[in-house]
Formats: C-alpha cells, structure tokens, sequence
C-alpha cells in the first residue's frame, strides 16, 4: 500500500527541516512525498533541494493560497491512500505511516481518523485532541476531527472533488461534511496520535478567528445542503467547556 504524504509550504525555512526529518525517519518506506512550495523567498527551497533524496516530487510556483497548493498535491500524487503533514509539524514517532497502512489494510475504509498532540512555541503540549468520540453528526455543531490525522483514500477525491478555494480557513472542513457526511464514507477511528501540531495561524487566532470560523462552517453545510442550527454553531465553545458536544 502506498501513501502519497503531502506538505504545503511557504517562507517555511524555520519548522521545515524537522518536517522533513521526521518523514525521513519514518519506519514504512513505500511513501510518495510530495512537497508543494509557494514560490517561497526565503531559504525553503534550498532545504528541499537538501533533501531531495526522500522527496519523490516537488514544485516551487505560485498559488492562490493553502488549498490550491494542496490540490496540486493531490493531483501529483500516485497513492493508495493521502495525508497531510503540515510544513510546521512533525509525526508523534517513527511508527506513525507504518501504522496508519496496516490500519488500512485490516479495514476495507474509505478514511481513518486519529489523534494529534499541539504544541506552544516552547514545545510545551498545550492540548490533546482525540476524534475518540466524534461522529460525522457533530459536524453540525462545528466539530470536526483534526485534519492532519485524517487520511483518505485517493479515489474519494477523484469521485466528489478537491478542497474548494473560496474559504478562507475551512475548506478542510467542507470536505469532510463533504465525504463523510454528504456521501457517508466508510471511516474508522484509528486510535493512533499521528502528529505533533505546532500551535497558532488562522484557526487559533482570538474572537475575529472564532466568528470567521463560525461563518465558514455555517456555509459548508449550507454548500452541501445539511440541515443545521446555527446557534448551536456559535456557541459550540460552550458546548465543547461544558462537555455537551454529543448532544445534537
């Protein structure tokens, strides 16, 4: 089974090379690694041509933002199954896509969801965030399962399409309205923490973040035409502080 790993990047040049590391050590080796490179202006595409040797193709051109560039990594790649690995984050072990392809292999499953661990700037772990308990339903309240250990099989992408370019910060989130509850994809939770996730950008930013956000999700399910309450949206903090997120 082979797995087309995808890291997006721009100006990346401090968090890159512990990316790349990390892919590098990894313990299964029928990996396709494809980095997609904004046209960056610092020293990223130097630390590509670094380490070349592990990445099976790459591009450096401009694009019209995060999703355009992961779709030109889709549309490269060559593999049973996809993953992203962000250009700021690295896997929790050595083990994690050796584990994830025999998680695939047992389970005839349209995608796998997992863990991920964040991190501050110090490396301090500042959150867990486990898909233990979600189900494609809470997606109607704004919960989701976190994107870097979610890993799909190609064909889902080649049947009900790419990560659209007109959201700012939750086309990740569409797809997976998208697949999993527009089309009910087969899916299972792995149980494996797949990634250590460096905290901050757009999605963690403060109440202007958390009210975008808001917006974004209210229009992904209205896209895919979900009923939905969009109270239960904006106030999915408290549901989440109070532990109310399985009530739907």
């Amino acid at each position: 089974m082979k797995i087309s790993l995808i890291t997006v990047c721009f100006n990346s040049s401090k968090t890159i090379e512990r990316t790349f590391i990390s892919v590098k050590n990894q313990t299964y080796k029928n990996v396709e690694y494809i980095v997609v490179d904004g046209n960056s202006s610092d020293n990223t595409i130097q630390i590509i041509k670094n380490y070349k040797r592990i990445i099976s193709k790459s591009i450096s051109e401009n694009d019209t933002g995060l999703y355009d560039a992961m779709n030109k990594g889709i549309k490269m790649s060559s593999g049973d199954i996809i993953g992203i690995l962000n250009s700021d984050d690295v896997f929790i072990d050595n083990h994690v896509l050796e584990k994830i392809a025999n998680f695939h292999k047992k389970n005839r499953i349209d995608a796998s969801i997992g863990n991920i661990t964040q991190v501050n700037g110090k490396g301090e772990i500042v959150r867990k965030y486990s898909s233990k308990s979600w189900h494609p339903q809470k997606l109607k309240i704004g919960f989701m399962p976190p994107h870097p250990s979610v890993f799909f099989k190609k064909d889902l992408f080649e049947k009900f399409g790419n990560y659209r370019q007109d959201f700012i910060s939750c086309a990740d989130y569409e797809i997976i309205i998208r697949f999993f509850l527009k089309n009910n994809i087969t899916w299972k939770y792995s149980s494996i923490t797949t990634t250590i996730m460096l905290t901050g950008g757009i999605s963690s930013s403060g109440y202007s973040s958390y009210k975008l956000i808001s917006k974004e999700i209210k229009k992904a399910l209205q896209l895919n035409n979900i009923n939905f309450s969009y109270f239960k949206i904006i106030t999915r903090f408290f549901w989440k502080l109070k532990g109310f997120s399985k009530i739907l």
